[in-house]
């Protein structure tokens, strides 16, 4: 296999170029960053376009590039049954979870926890999101940049570096604009280069129909699978159920997604990017779908794994890109920098909401006294700091494997119980902090126990069906790759004979429905303790809630609401948008005086 040539060093090296002029010009040029709303927020002023395409980059990670066609090739298109999750997701977050944390004008979501619940309940939920972000961020800044290095020689610890220097260049420079500029960039040239190889794959294989074909015969086009076992790893319904919740842990509560779309103008510039996201993610799905596909039409008799030419699943992809695009100078380079674009797009959103989250939860708190020049001050020391960890956490992950899987289980432990409380106390009123935070410790000790398990005893290959993969074509000769193992496993691992009886049933629950388990116990608990600690007492204020309002809202021609959200009744006040002394009506002949449009009654 060649190498890399200058070129493809010129285009990744191109990429982190713009990433960093966007950073600088966000830094200086406009109006700077002068309070801490401006640096986190963007100053509450983005429209919906670039935000739809920032939230599509930063969950679209190189674990996206590299690991979705290699999951496509191993177990073949189920997983494009996620295009139906991901319409889901978007709709209950939209309708559920934005009205209200947009009406409140909050910066980190876990405010809400403390306005709805207790201090203290805000305070867990900053931590299990630090910890949870700071891992996922090791994982995905390491993981692509091992299996680009070990197929391309690409520089493994230089590109580590370097991405991680650059993205914390400018999230500490230019703050939120900075970052969804950058991502709208990203999106760019992740989608390039999926498109190199696709159309190249087309071109070899002598057009898409062929490839189509291929995979139809190799039993690859197995969408649908019905099977309601939720042992078994993919299904529609593990799919379209476990996925649907472990993916609106991540779109309706993770504060790297809520910042950007409550940083939009209005709340109908925030539902329009969610919904325009939902397009950017079928668009990036099936791009990867078509790449696996390629993958399978390409290697059908001959697989580089079983042939020891890869050593992993995920390096599938650069193999592929080297095998087909050497001829090309410069386009395993755009393959390369898409993936790391992937990368670039997510830690850059983690570090910014880190730094929200701890300056809104862990500081200003705490420290009243602070100015708004200090406070932006310190939010950009925040993204420097983040930043470092972020590099240190990629060197810790060299100690940790198996890509998708563990990026995923660890989004599932967390968000999953997250999520319940959350949905807690947006849809039930008599939910309250007792309940909720007994639910939450008991949705996160079920999800561990369930998820930790399963990392132990990785489910038996009846339960993920991978399928064949064959050498018939293969010239063989020795690979000479190193191969990237699960850590976890080789620790643990266990002679057959000693797997418990648990580990066929409970732990080999499918990793999708680690999410849903930890949800779906946190509210059972959480009503029930609720309703027994005297929750039907309490009166809490509607604000807090999703009303009826605010689905009708969505059907109102006049848009009264974001009138409503720019008329506050005094300055000092900077989350209170809404005063029940006035009836709605009130307030709209109020805000409207000086308007001249005539009243909305």
């Amino acid at each position: 296999m060649a190498g890399f040539t200058v070129w493809d060093y010129v285009i990744f090296a191109a990429m982190l170029l713009v990433s960093a002029v966007i950073g600088v010009y966000y830094a200086f040029v406009g109006e700077g960053q002068k309070t801490s709303k401006d640096f986190l927020m963007g100053g509450r002023s983005m429209s919906a376009l670039p935000v739809a395409l920032s939230l599509t980059a930063s969950f679209m990670s190189a674990v996206t590039v590299l690991g979705t066609p290699a999951e496509i090739y191993r177990y073949g298109a189920v997983f494009c049954i996620f295009a139906i999750t991901y319409a889901l997701v978007v709709l209950c977050s939209a309708e559920i979870f934005l009205p209200v944390f947009y009406r409140l004008g909050i910066t980190s979501t876990y405010e809400y926890l403390e306005l709805r619940f207790n201090k203290y309940l805000r305070l867990c939920g900053t931590l299990l999101f630090i910890i949870q972000t700071t891992l996922y961020t090791g994982i995905v800044i390491y993981a692509p940049a091992l299996a680009l290095n070990q197929v391309t020689g690409f520089d493994l610890w230089g590109a580590v570096v370097a991405t991680g220097v650059v993205c914390t260049f400018y999230c500490t420079l230019g703050g939120l604009k900075a970052v969804v500029w950058t991502d709208v960039f990203q999106v760019g040239i992740m989608v390039a280069g999926f498109s190199a190889v696709i159309i190249r794959a087309a071109v070899v294989q002598e057009g898409i129909g062929r490839i189509v074909n291929d995979s139809y015969y190799g039993g690859r086009l197995n969408f649908w699978d019905f099977d309601p076992n939720p042992l078994q790893r993919h299904t529609f319904w593990t799919i379209v159920i476990g996925g649907t919740f472990t993916w609106t842990g991540i779109y309706g509560v993770n504060q790297s997604q809520v910042q950007r779309y409550i940083a939009c103008k209005s709340r109908f510039h925030a539902k329009m990017s969610l919904y325009v996201n939902l397009v950017g993610l079928w668009v990036i799905l099936a791009c990867a779908a078509l790449c696996g596909l390629a993958l399978y039409s390409i290697y059908k008799d001959c697989d580089p794994w079983t042939s020891k030419q890869v050593s992993a699943f995920d390096q599938l992809m650069p193999y592929l890109v080297l095998d087909i695009l050497h001829d090309f100078p410069g386009v395993p380079g755009l393959f390369v920098a898409s993936a790391y674009s992937g990368t670039l797009s997510t830690v850059s959103s983690s570090i910014n909401a880190l730094a929200a989250v701890t300056v809104e939860d862990l500081i200003r708190p705490y420290f009243r006294s602070l100015s708004e020049k200090k406070l932006s001050w310190i939010s950009m020391g925040m993204s420097l700091f983040y930043g470092g960890v972020c590099i240190a956490m990629a060197a810790l992950a060299s100690l940790l494997g198996a890509l998708l899987q563990a990026a995923l289980s660890i989004f599932g432990m967390v968000g999953g119980p997250l999520l319940g409380l959350f949905a807690l106390g947006i849809l039930c009123s008599f939910a309250n902090g007792i309940g909720a935070f007994v639910g939450l410790v008991s949705g996160f000790a079920i999800s561990l126990w369930v998820g930790i398990g399963s990392q132990i005893y990785p489910p038996l290959p009846e339960r993920t069906k991978p399928l064949p993969l064959s050498t018939i074509g293969c010239n063989i000769s020795s690979g000479n790759l190193t191969a990237t193992e699960n850590p976890l496993t080789t620790v643990f691992s266990t002679p057959s004979a000693e797997r418990p009886a648990l580990a066929d049933n409970w732990y080999s629950l499918s990793y999708l429905y680690f999410s849903t388990v930890g949800t779906l116990i946190t509210v059972a608990v959480g009503i029930i303790i609720s309703l027994l600690t005297g929750g039907l007492k309490q009166n809490t204020d509607r604000k807090f809630l999703l009303t009826k309002e605010d689905f009708l809202s969505n059907f109102s021609q006049s848009k009264p609401e974001t009138v409503m959200l720019n008329w506050k009744p005094f300055t000092v006040a900077a989350e209170g948008t809404d005063n029940p002394a006035f009836s709605h009506i009130e307030m709209d002949v109020a805000s409207n005086k000086n308007k001249g449009n005539g009243l909305h009654i």
